[in-house]
């Protein structure tokens, strides 16, 4: 007995094996006509094996109350003895509601799953016929076939035939119902039988052998009298068995229908009569037949009816087949038929349209038909009508990478076994993948993911879809197809125009421009040329992904220019995996990047190590730096080559910043933004901390040697500070200096500003590398104010003098170069600046809150749009930043998580301080992330800092791509920022004006 209020070990039980409603299945349990069953401790295991233990339930309780009460106990004690018959029954029942009300309706058809012998294993054709031959009318015909589709469905629930082998098995199931219906038609009418001679020709997935479980079987018939026979009569007679075929399958009877018999692929489609001589059939082909056409028929295979003449049509049309591809404008009539198919599906629909959606089965199944066609004229091993044997031929016989082809293989193989739960639950026609999290769930576990299924789920279709958008058009846009499938036998050379319809399909602006840069990679008899010639359509492929391809395109050719006579750049390029990608992501995402790339080529080396990308640490590249500057013979050279270093690290960081929001084929899309920011904030902060060490020991050394005449300290403020600098932003800084022990305090001042304007000078000197602007007006008094001061100085000014946007500019004080116990004597002095004892008072609040508002009125740009502005404007930036930094004043003294220069982290300690509430913070934080990463894709775009999205169209887009967006997405991009920074604001009017 269960107490009251606690839950039975049954309940719990049920709950571990996979049951939803466990008190429901408890109940289904105990009907009496499982009472056989119920105390069987494997049930229990086999329920919560399947794709739905509750549905499975259901399902065996049905079926068992269904049996005649003689035939119960022999059923159940089946059910208990044969493991392969209990697993098979159970995974039909867990994974189709359709076939349990088959099995409800017909109770014995269970039967037909107890055997267990060789030839059950994998059916053929003759097995199937023998499985429908005492079906007499269109009724009988579909309780056979139903049964036949029981025993196929179990050997593809339990694994014991993968996906391809499961769509032949359906494709050898439609061939003998269709010639079960045929002879049901034959026998209806006899007299038109005897008087033509009828074959029935699948096309479509039935021809290719890979027939979905609920799909429309496409044919087409061919007709020819028997000897004697008028012709017009003849076929006529055709023409009515055929219909009378096709009604046979398609009519809705008392036990369903079996699946539409479509005749449309046939010559004049709809309009143009059902059943045709064989002479008719070409005829029609030689003259008026469309591209799409011939590519159907790549897939005709002959299944029903007289074997003799099917043969011959097959033997007729083929030929015709493999001469498309010499037929003007083939390549493009693919594509454009392609993107009607894509065209057609509702909006709505796109994103879960399994079959015809970007990234779908239809994806593969057009770049295989495009590649036999276009290579199959001269190899005979490229025709075959099904898709996963023809990309297996395409690897093989070199046309497509191996790689490449093993990817397509196990993408399809995935999408088609998601298409085929889907449609097996209720035995429809769809396509399209559910949106109920039960249907989700049940279809992640028929696919074997147990631990999420949801998730895990979306996550493979996701990754499987992108696998095979970028497949896809990187074997479907490539060139040289037009040139191979556009000219005579023998010859191969891309004409203008059609490389010129390409590259614009392909998104380039300047497709003549892009064809002399192709020229200038591919011609040629060099290795390089010939690696290039290998690259060239990857690289295509990549940079149509992005916002700019003719950008990548033209940076690809300047940096081949300068590194192709070396041999490791080669190597690089003809690895074609991480380096070329990561390469054409760079090329083509910006300005910024090139730019860096382009003053030293060799930096593309980077792109090639698995660890290239990772960001140096402070201590390595201080180190490299110091030692640079230490061999070169003058303080311009040695600065010299610290910024060379900083370009470099500036690099490696936005590349790796770019590939990181990007996603490659190796490594996804990195899924939390803030992880992106801050690596960016932390690197750039480290190359400029280091790049000033280096100039500040050039400048030392080139006036006094080793020792300067005064201790020296740089502190890093704003951004600096806070290690959360951008691509373009300035170093805040404050210099500190102190007199060594005997030296005159004003020489010793003399001596610093002296240094601070040789490193200035230093970092700013016109060159092939970006300068490092050095902004000290946070400095006291501001620019009104010395340069360099004294620690005494400051000590003196912040007693008397300081104000409190002054302590406030200090939460991001932190040593950065120089003297580092000087630094940190500094760090104690203005601890109790900005963390003052007992927090601010009301009237340092109200001064904060004064500034911030005046700020807001005049400080934003003129003509600027407010809630677009990442730095100023409506949730941005500043208005993030004030409220965490006033927080930090108010709390620091006694929260010493809040004492950080760093906001995220500053934010994160107010939450865990019970300051600020969980939505709140998380609010706050994205749209801090998100504005700054606003402005680093602004600076990786442009090449210029700016703190608004680009007005141009091409380089919104680019914003929008670095952003996640995919093109033709940027009004989503800013409708999401203004609604994120909207929710910040309001967060802000609380937390910081106290609304």
């Amino acid at each position: 007995m269960t107490v009251p209020g606690r839950r039975s070990s049954t309940f719990s039980r049920l709950l571990r094996h996979g049951f939803t409603d466990p008190s429901g299945a408890e109940r289904l349990l105990d009907v009496p006509e499982l009472s056989a069953l119920r105390g069987d401790p494997v049930l229990l295991d086999a329920l919560g094996a399947t794709a739905d233990p509750d549905l499975a339930l259901r399902g065996l309780v049905r079926l068992v109350e269904a049996q005649p009460e003689t035939e119960r106990q022999t059923f159940t004690a089946t059910l208990l003895a044969a493991k392969p018959f209990r697993d098979r029954l159970l995974g039909v029942l867990g994974a189709s509601e359709a076939l349990a009300d088959h099995l409800a309706k017909h109770p014995r058809d269970w039967e037909s799953l107890v055997t267990y012998e060789a030839v059950d294993l994998h059916p053929g054709v003759a097995e199937f016929e023998q499985g429908l031959a005492e079906a007499v009318d269109a009724v009988s015909l579909r309780v056979a076939y139903r049964r036949c589709l029981l025993a196929i469905a179990a050997r593809d629930v339990c694994g014991t035939t993968d996906v391809a082998e499961t769509a032949a098995e359906l494709a050898d199931l439609a061939t003998a119902t269709l010639r079960a219906a045929l002879a049901i038609a034959r026998t209806a009418a006899p007299v038109d039988a005897a008087m033509c001679r009828l074959a029935v020709i699948a096309m479509g997935k039935c021809g290719g052998h890979e027939l979905n479980y609920v799909s429309d079987v496409d044919v087409i018939f061919v007709g020819e009298p028997v000897e004697g026979a008028d012709e017009g009569k003849a076929l006529q007679a055709a023409t009515r068995l055929a219909s009378h075929l096709m009604r046979i399958c398609s009519e809705t009877t008392v036990e369903g229908t079996i699946w539409p018999v479509d005749a449309n692929l046939r010559p004049e489609g709809r309009n143009g009569p059902l059943v045709r001589t064989l002479s008719s059939h070409l005829a029609y082909y030689q003259r008026w037949a469309k591209t799409w056409e011939f590519q159907a028929l790549l897939k005709a295979r002959a299944v029903a009816g007289d074997p003799e003449l099917g043969a011959h049509y097959i033997d007729a049309v083929s030929p015709l087949v493999w001469q498309a591809a010499e037929r003007e404008n083939f390549v493009p009539d693919v594509q454009k038929m392609r993107r009607r198919v894509v065209d057609n599906i509702p909006a709505a629909q796109v994103e879960r349209e399994l079959k015809l959606g970007p990234g779908g089965l239809r994806d593969v199944e057009f770049a295989v038909q495009l590649l036999q066609l276009v290579h199959g004229r001269s190899d005979a091993g490229l025709h075959s009508g099904t898709t996963l044997d023809a990309l297996a031929a395409l690897a093989a016989g070199g046309y497509v990478g191996r790689a490449d082809a093993a990817q397509l293989d196990e993408a399809y193989r995935f999408l088609r076994a998601m298409e085929h739960r889907i449609q097996l639950y209720r035995l429809r026609r769809t396509h399209l993948v559910p949106e109920d999290e039960a249907d989700l769930r049940r279809l992640g576990r028929s696919l074997g993911l147990r631990t999420d299924p949801v998730a895990e789920l979306n996550k493979e279709w996701k990754r499987h879809a992108a696998v095979v958008r970028r497949l896809h058009e990187k074997l479907f846009y490539r060139p040289l197809l037009d040139a191979v499938a556009q000219l005579a036998p023998g010859e191969i050379r891309l004409s203008p125009k059609a490389a010129g319809q390409r590259l614009e399909a392909l998104g380039y602006e300047d497709p003549a421009a892009a064809l002399r840069h192709l020229e200038a990679l591919a011609s040629g008899v060099s290795r390089k040329a010939a690696i290039q010639r290998t690259l060239l359509p990857v690289l295509l492929g990549w940079f149509a992904d992005s916002a700019d391809p003719d950008a990548g395109l033209l940076g690809f050719r300047k940096v081949s220019d300068a590194l192709g006579k070396t041999p490791w750049y080669l190597r690089l390029l003809r690895d074609e995996g991480a380096a070329a990608e990561n390469l054409a992501r760079v090329l083509s995402a910006g300005r910024l990047t090139p730019d860096l790339l382009l003053r030293a080529p060799e930096a593309v080396a980077l792109l090639g190590d698995p660890e290239g990308l990772k960001p140096r640490g402070l201590d390595h590249l201080q180190q490299e730096v110091l030692a640079a500057v230490g061999r070169a013979d003058d303080a311009e050279q040695a600065v010299a080559a610290a910024r060379g270093v900083r370009r470099r690290e500036l690099f490696r960081t936005a590349a790796a910043d770019l590939i990181g929001s990007y996603g490659t084929e190796d490594s996804p899309r990195e899924p939390d933004p803030g992880a992106l920011v801050d690596r960016v904030g932390e690197a750039v902060t480290d190359l400029n901390a280091a790049t000033i060490a280096g100039a500040l020991r050039a400048a030392v050394r080139a006036e006094w040697g080793d020792e300067l005449p005064t201790r020296f300290a740089v502190i890093g403020m704003g951004r600096f500070g806070g290690h959360e600098l951008g691509y373009g932003s300035d170093a805040d800084v404050l210099f500190v200096h102190e007199p060594r022990e005997g030296v005159d305090e004003q020489e010793a001042t003399r001596a610093a500003n002296r240094v601070v304007a040789e490193m200035r000078r230093l970092l700013q000197l016109p060159t092939t590398d970006p300068p490092l602007l050095i902004d000290a007006d946070l400095r006291p008094e501001g620019k009104s104010g010395p340069l360099v001061r004294t620690l005494k100085s400051y000590a003196a000014y912040y007693h008397r003098w300081s104000l409190v946007w002054e302590s406030q500019a200090l939460l991001r004080a932190e040593p950065m170069a120089g003297d580092r116990e000087l630094a940190d004597r500094f760090i104690e002095l203005v601890d109790p600046l900005r963390y003052p004892a007992e927090g601010l008072g009301e009237d340092a609040v109200r001064e904060i809150r004064r500034l911030k508002a005046r700020m807001e009125s005049e400080r934003l740009p003129r003509g600027a749009d407010p809630t677009l502005h990442a730095k100023l404007g409506r949730g941005g930036l500043s208005d993030v930043e004030w409220t965490v930094q006033l927080i930090q004043m108010r709390h620091g003294w006694v929260e010493p998580g809040l004492r950080t220069t760093r906001t995220r982290e500053a934010l994160g300690a107010a939450h865990a301080a019970g300051l600020i509430p969980t939505e709140e913070a998380q609010t706050l934080d994205e749209a801090w992330v998100l504005a700054t990463r606003v402005r680093n894709a602004v600076m990786l775009v442009r090449g210029r800092p700016g703190d608004t999205f680009p007005s141009d169209p091409r380089e919104l887009a680019a914003v929008g791509r670095y952003l996640g967006y995919e093109s033709g997405h940027v009004g989503e991009m800013v409708d999401d920022y203004r609604r994120i920074t909207r929710r910040a604001r309001a967060v802000v009017e609380e937390l910081f004006y106290g609304a």
